[in-house]
This record gives structure tokens, sequence and C-alpha cells, in this order.
């Protein structure tokens, strides 16, 4: 956990980012990063026209300045599954595969920029985005999928601003409700129910594994769609699971090895 005097440096610290990046916005500096980095995918004509007009200058201000107001609206409430209801092995697995420093970081995380950025330079490419679960969650919430640095620095903003209104376990629990699993389930409500007929509650290891390991790439790995790669990411998290703390090594063997008995 952050100390208190840390805590407050950070946020003191994302408040700045904020005001700063706040005006930058509100001054056009979107349009002038846009036209110094060259976006690397390229929307069809009619739907670049309305990702323009959902990311006003206005909106994306609007959004900072009413956070809570802006989530709590994108939030499906009728299908949302509290933390209390989501296993816990379910909620380790997610964070050991996803990002294991969520406690510790403020919605960003360095180590894990430069680790992507290092990645990145390696491979030539944008390959990695170094995102945490709060800048996932903003993304799914808010942004667009196209990799520019104003959407980066965007999505930056945002994840601070999440953190400075909502606990971790607040976010997690967003998180879970919103991520796509593949095959057609949004939210572990929809996962639990369309892959194994059950709710999230009654799930056990080798099922929260094997979840867990779908949002990474979930129209591949779906167990649907290749039930193979499904087992290998499983083997991934149950790995990271145990390399973390969370599990020991027996337990991932053995979660490896139970059955997995699909609703289809």
């Amino acid at each position: 956990m952050l100390s208190i005097s840390r805590l407050r440096k950070s946020r003191f610290f994302a408040l700045l980012l904020i005001i700063f990046a706040a005006a930058f916005l509100w001054a056009g500096g979107d349009a002038m990063l846009r036209s110094v980095i060259p976006q690397t995918r390229e929307l069809p004509p009619a739907a670049a026209k309305t990702k323009a007009d959902a990311s006003s200058t206005w909106e994306r201000l609007h959004r900072i300045i009413f956070l809570k107001t802006a989530v709590e609206a994108k939030l499906d409430k009728q299908r949302y599954i509290r933390l209390s209801d989501i296993p816990l092995p379910l909620q380790q697995a997610i964070i050991a595969v996803e990002d294991n420093r969520f406690y510790q970081h403020a919605g960003f995380d360095i180590d894990g920029i430069l680790r992507a950025t290092l990645v990145n330079i390696q491979t030539g490419s944008f390959a990695e985005g170094g995102s945490t679960i709060t800048q996932q969650l903003v993304k799914n919430l808010f942004l667009s999928q196209e990799r520019t640095l104003a959407r980066k620095l965007e999505e930056v903003i945002l994840a601070i601003d999440v953190e400075l209104h909502f606990s971790k376990e607040e976010i997690l629990e967003m998180y879970l409700n919103t991520i796509y699993f593949g095959s057609g389930a949004h939210g572990i409500g929809d996962a639990a129910a369309i892959y194994f007929s059950k709710p999230p509650f009654h799930l056990n290891l080798a099922e929260c594994a094997l979840l867990a390991g779908l949002p990474n790439a979930p129209s591949l790995t779906s167990p649907y769609v290749d039930f193979a790669a499904a087992k290998k990411r499983q083997a991934v998290v149950l790995a990271a699971m145990s390399r973390h703390g969370y599990i020991g090594p027996s337990q991932a063997q053995e979660a490896k090895l139970t059955p997995i008995l699909l609703a289809k």
C-alpha cells in the first residue's frame, strides 16, 4: 500500500497534471499532437467523424471535472456484479496477470511504461502499452482503440482522476464488470454464465484462471474458439499467481489439471 505521505504527494502531482493537461487540451493541444504524431490505425470516414464528435475538448474536460457522473452513466447496473460476489481467486488472477502492482501505483505504472517502451523499441512497433487495470478501465469506458500519443495522454489523465475518486476495490469491481471476455461476454457476470452456466461466486480456481486469461486476446483465446489457446493462457495466469504468492506451486498444478466443463 502507498504510505499516507506518498499518497498525498501522488495526489498533489496528479492534480497538477490534470490541470495542466486540461489547459493543454482546452488550448487545442490535442490537435497539435495529432498533426505531429501519425495515427497507427485509420478509421473509416463515418467512424472517424463519430470519434471526433465524441472526443471534443469540452466533453474531455466534462469527463475530468464530473468523473463520477460520467462513470456511472457508462455502467450497466442491471448486470452489475459486486466485488463481494466475485471470488477472491478471480480477483487475484486478474491482478497477477494484468497489473501485479495494482495496489502500489496511482493509476499509471512507470515501471510498466518503461518495460513496454523497451519492448516497443526492440520490436520496432507499438506492441506493448504498459497499461494498468485503471487505464484499461477508462479506455473501456470512454476511449477509442487508436494508439496515438494524444489518446494515451488522455488515458493517463483519466486513470489518475479515477484513482483520486474511487477506491482500488471499486476500480477492480468496475473493471471486472466492463472488460470483454470473448464470445459475446461483456463483464464477469456474462462470462461466468456463457462459459460455465453459473454465477461468478461459484467459479473454482481453474475456471477463474481460465477467465482471467481471456481479456488479453478474447477473440483468439476464447475456449469456444481455441480451447488449446485458452488452456495455455490459463497456465500463464496460474504461473503468475504462483510467482506473486497468491497460490502455491501445487495449487497451480492441481488447477491446471482440473477438467474444464464448458456450458456449451
